[in-house]
Order: C-alpha cells, then sequence, then structure tokens
C-alpha cells in the first residue's frame, strides 16, 4: 500500500465519521481508529519489504474551525539555537498561494513572528502555516507540492 493511498484512507475516514477501519493488502495491515479528534494509524509490514517509509503514527485531522488557529510545533534544533517549524496537520505543502504568485519564504529572508511561511492543503482547505519567531531561516526541508506527516519539520530558523 502506498503512502498516498493511506493518505487518502485518513482523509476518507476523517470525513465519513467511521470509528474504526481495518485493512489488509497482501502483507500489509493498516488500523485507522477515531476516539474524538484523533485518528491513529498503525502499519505493520513485514521487514523484508521496504517499499516506502512508514507515515507518522498519529495524525490530527483540522477542521475548518480549527485550521484558522492551527499553529506549527516549535523545536529546538541541536545546531546552536535554531529553530524547526513543524507541520501541525498531514497534507500537501505549498510555498506560494496560488501558481503564478511568488513564494512565502526562501533561504535568508527575515521572518517575523506571525509571518505566513506556506499553506498545507488538507482536504480542500489551505491551511496558512505561520513562524512562531522572528529570525532568518536557514533551511527549506520540504519540495514545493509534496505531501507532508504530522509533526514533519518544514523549516529551519535561525532566531538570533
Amino acid at each position: 500500500m502506498e503512502l498516498k493511498e493511506i493518505q487518502n484512507l485518513i482523509k476518507f475516514v476523517a470525513k465519513s465519521g467511521v470509528n474504526e477501519v481495518h485493512v489488509e493488502m497482501g502483507e500489509t495491515k493498516v488500523t485507522i481508529k477515531t476516539g474524538g479528534d484523533v485518528i491513529q494509524q498503525v502499519v505493520t509490514t513485514p521487514a523484508t519489504i521496504e517499499a516506502s517509509p512508514a507515515p507518522a503514527p498519529v495524525a490530527t485531522p483540522v477542521s475548518p474551525v480549527e485550521s484558522a488557529s492551527a499553529a506549527p510545533a516549535v523545536v529546538a534544533t541541536e545546531n546552536d539555537n535554531h529553530i524547526m517549524i513543524k507541520s501541525p496537520i498531514i497534507g500537501t505543502f505549498y510555498r506560494k498561494p496560488s501558481p503564478d504568485k511568488p513564494n512565502f519564504a526562501e533561504v535568508g529572508d527575515q521572518v517575523s513572528e506571525g509571518q505566513v511561511l506556506c499553506v498545507v492543503e488538507a482536504m480542500k482547505l489551505f491551511n496558512e502555516i505561520e513562524s512562531e519567531v522572528s529570525g532568518t531561516i536557514v533551511k527549506i526541508l520540504v519540495d514545493d507540492s509534496s505531501p507532508v506527516e504530522f509533526d514533519q519539520p518544514l523549516f529551519v530558523i535561525d532566531p538570533s
């Protein structure tokens, strides 16, 4: 089972309101359980098959009401005092507000707290991801139009 298929299954389960889904395809088993606002995803694949990296074990869907307040996780990295901005949701990462517009941010740009760095599209909703700190973008860790997981690092920012 491909990562994209698992993501689509999670989206479907979140929309449908079903409490639990079990899927078996060959030796791959996927169980998705919903309880409140958390969807758990458990993937069991034999060690001999290395088709794709395992997705994050827990994903949190964001409703339209929550999307405006979705704050990215901020984590200090081992490298000096750099701050890592992580995705608060699963979805598709976009560096631009639309294809004909410039990128929100580039490596080397000065950003301020609350400035939009990117958008993550989840279930047809475009969620703006804002910087939680002021500083300089050191690294952009995700390619444009790539799928991202919950808690996946997106940006590295030097707050000095």
